[in-house]
């Protein structure tokens, strides 16, 4: 069984985003990948992606699910209902925790018993009066290694997360440069972060996800960065059709990805970077030329940029320019 599931009272979400709920039912739905995805971090010339961007997206997914699931309670038992899966600010991993599914670990992810550290969360809101399930206890104990394994300590704390150290953010949501404190730790990342999910020792009793929509792609398991770093906007479109990584666009995408270039150590990979030096998004420009920095020696990038940077009109990429990594 792929699917765990429990009810929380109205209490449990302090944003009480439905006045007239009285009750969450919350779910989870296992994604447990088939091997290790630390593995992945070992080849620099292949791209790496958070397991849960190597299928189908989620959410159309899961929402399907539960609306089935609430149709299925209201037409049996009454009362309104409404479902939500991350597309709203619930606060799903607390409330999953008060609903018995498992509990927040240090890294503030919920960790179950059953799936370690790999499960999807939704909930329905119903105005029906069900039975509360008792809270899961913590289970950590003195173990922190989700904290120590993060490239970027983005964890000040033990269940304290700063996400603008997060690589998951910086990656998927953040719009902007990437800062240069950040680059290197990336690694291969171009696609969100699981090690501190992955190195949880919980996992040792998850299982691979069943659902034939979410077994991973093969073309997205260590894709070559040669092959990514060259798409273009039609074929990133393409290649990432039904997955929550076209959601964050080409350009940023390019940004990630010569990121990972320039932390490969391959020069092969210098021309690659060269090509992306054109762009249109200042974004791209100024990691190809960041990532032309890493690959070329210093007396071979200096020659580049004299010839580069006259022509350059955004502050951010002369930037790069004037100060190679």
């Amino acid at each position: 069984m792929d699917w765990m599931a429990g009810t929380a009272d109205r209490r449990a979400d302090p944003r009480a985003l439905w006045p007239d709920v009285r009750s969450i039912v919350m779910l989870g739905m296992n994604y447990g990948p088939a091997g290790d995805p630390l593995e992945a971090l070992g080849d620099p010339r292949a791209g790496n992606l958070s397991v849960y961007a190597r299928h189908r997206d989620y959410h159309d997914l899961i929402k399907g699910r539960l609306k089935t699931l609430a149709g299925w309670i209201a037409s049996r038992a009454g009362g309104d209902v409404k479902v939500f899966v991350d597309t709203a600010p619930v606060m799903e991993k607390p409330v999953a925790a008060a609903a018995g599914l498992g509990w927040q670990g240090k890294h503030t992810n919920l960790v179950s018993r059953e799936f370690g550290s790999w499960l999807f969360l939704g909930s329905i809101f119903t105005t029906l009066e069900i039975k509360s399930n008792e809270p899961e206890s913590d289970h950590c104990g003195t173990c922190q290694a989700c904290l120590d394994i993060c490239p970027t300590n983005a964890f000040p704390a033990p269940h304290k997360l700063d996400a603008r150290r997060c690589i998951s953010y910086l990656t998927i949501e953040h719009k902007g440069h990437i800062a240069r404190e950040f680059r290197a730790p990336m690694g291969n990342r171009i696609y969100g972060c699981d090690d501190c999910l992955a190195i949880c020792p919980w996992n040792k009793y998850a299982q691979a996800a069943r659902e034939t929509k979410l077994v991973e792609r093969d073309d997205l398991v260590a894709p070559r960065l040669a092959d990514l770093a060259r798409l273009d906007d039609a074929g990133f479109r393409a290649m990432f059709s039904g997955s929550p990584v076209k959601r964050i666009g080409h350009a940023r995408f390019l940004r990630n990805v010569l990121i990972a270039v320039g932390n490969s150590g391959d020069p092969a990979l210098i021309e690659i970077a060269r090509e992306r030096l054109a762009h249109d998004s200042p974004l791209v420009r100024a990691m190809a030329v960041w990532a032309c920095a890493r690959l070329m020696s210093r007396r071979e990038f200096d020659e580049f940029a004299r010839e580069h940077l006259l022509g350059e009109t955004d502050a951010d990429v002369r930037a790069e320019w004037s100060s190679p990594a």
